[in-house]
């Protein structure tokens, strides 16, 4: 008798092992994936709450889990997860973030799990952003051009001609206006740079700046050309020079700056687009603000940008559901749904067709005639750039826009210590 209890026993806890499973795991047929969002914005977050909850009310044999992730820490909780195991199926991230991990081999290559209807309705330069090597290590679905939040009253005062898509500011003419703006105490414009180097790089694109080559031999080295200081020396000489841009809103971040624009401080900021929603929050009653394009360069409105990125994990056992999951949530209205939760522009060709993102409220319309010109960011797919920010660039740049360091020791100091950072990844 106490022979079979034991055998009992011990068949029971065998098939409770093949049938519990974890957090992805399968119990009794149906599977669970575990999703990790980043959304933060409470439209956002809502969108993406409800979008789960339709997958689940539809798909009742593979539930789809919400996980809160947070953009502050996603990098660090992400390589703690991945070598730990425990790493969600489903993963939101930035195309910036993903490099590490896609060559690291944490991250599964896409090619052969999206389908092709989502693969045609996503333009190549944005699948660039995500493509590491030979294969694609996320699905670039929401992005952010740089604009100019302007005071529409200021600007209508001075008579200065207002930019459109069709007819932006070239960086001179930006130059010149924002020299016609200030005075009294009063700024034509307030980069908030706290992270200057993304901001630098992504609209020295539109100048033509590459600052990264890639050599015949795959080899990435850093060239700070003439084409690459364009929007350096316009930000440095409005700060230094002119006397057009605060200095004290260098060190700051974009909200920081908002409360001196509703003031009336500064008739310009540069800004992400999603950051309408915090002038829409917070404006004072009765201020009239407006959204501009970026200067243009040799390359017109041509500027980089970072996707938010939906990637699967490699050592997830789910990846053909993983990927349907990321299917229905980018379908066409729904990806619609997330831009507007998030105030950032979609990917999709289709959902850009959206009349919802072709509104004059809130220059929806604007921000949407941007997309066509947003490129892979220079350092995308560059091995070693987050040391290379974070040590090089970021204090070297904050040190020629607040007159520390000339235009010659920038150069300097980019590529002579930038490129002895990125050699040792490449070895």
């Amino acid at each position: 008798m106490r022979t079979r209890w034991i055998l009992a026993l011990v068949l029971t806890l065998l098939l409770a092992g093949c049938t519990g499973g974890g957090g992805n795991g399968s119990a009794n047929g149906r599977i669970t994936l575990r999703f990790q969002s980043l959304a933060w914005q409470d439209e956002s977050v809502t969108a993406n709450k409800e979008l789960v909850k339709e997958w689940n009310a539809t798909h009742p044999d593979v539930k789809v889990e919400y996980v809160q992730g947070s953009w502050d820490s996603v990098h660090d909780q992400l390589l703690t997860s991945f070598e730990g195991g425990e790493a969600p199926d489903i993963i939101h991230d930035a195309s910036d973030d993903l490099a590490d991990f896609a060559y690291g081999g944490y991250l599964a290559d896409l090619r052969n799990l999206l389908p092709a209807r989502l693969k045609s309705d996503i333009p190549q330069r944005s699948w660039d952003t995500a493509t590491f090597g030979d294969g694609i290590y996320g699905v670039p679905f929401l992005q952010e051009p740089r604009v100019l939040i302007a005071n529409a009253t200021w600007l209508k005062k001075a008579r200065v001609r207002i930019p459109t898509p069709e007819h932006p500011w070239s960086w001179p003419e930006f130059r010149d206006i924002t020299r016609r703006l200030s005075g009294d105490g009063k700024y034509g414009v307030a980069w908030p740079l706290k992270e200057p180097v993304s901001a630098t790089l992504n609209l020295s694109l539109s100048a033509g700046g590459e600052l990264f080559h890639r050599g015949t031999d795959g080899k990435v080295t850093i060239r700070f050309d003439k084409a690459d200081q364009v929007v350096p020396r316009t930000i440095h000489d409005q700060v230094d020079v002119d006397h057009s841009a605060s200095p004290t809103t260098l060190g700051s971040g974009g909200s920081d700056t908002l409360p001196g624009f509703f003031g009336g401080k500064y008739a310009m900021i540069p800004l992400g687009i999603s950051y309408r929603q915090q002038i829409v929050q917070q404006a004072p009653k009765g201020f009239d603000w407006q959204v501009l394009p970026a200067p243009a360069g040799a390359d017109g409105l041509t500027q980089g940008v970072s996707p938010q990125t939906l990637s699967i994990a490699e050592d997830s056992p789910h990846k053909k559901q993983a990927a349907e999951f990321i299917d229905f949530l980018l379908q066409p209205k729904n990806m619609v749904r997330l831009a507007l939760g998030d105030w950032m522009l979609p990917t999709g060709t289709q959902a850009l067709k959206s009349p919802a993102l072709h509104t004059t409220k809130d220059d929806w319309a604007t921000g949407t005639a941007l997309a066509g010109d947003l490129n892979s960011a220079p350092a995308q797919s560059v091995r070693g750039y987050p040391e290379w920010k974070d040590k090089v660039a970021t204090p070297a740049f904050q040190e020629y826009y607040s007159g520390v360091i000339t235009l010659t020791e920038l150069r300097q100091r980019l590529e002579r210590d930038g490129n002895l950072v990125l050699a040792r990844y490449q070895r």
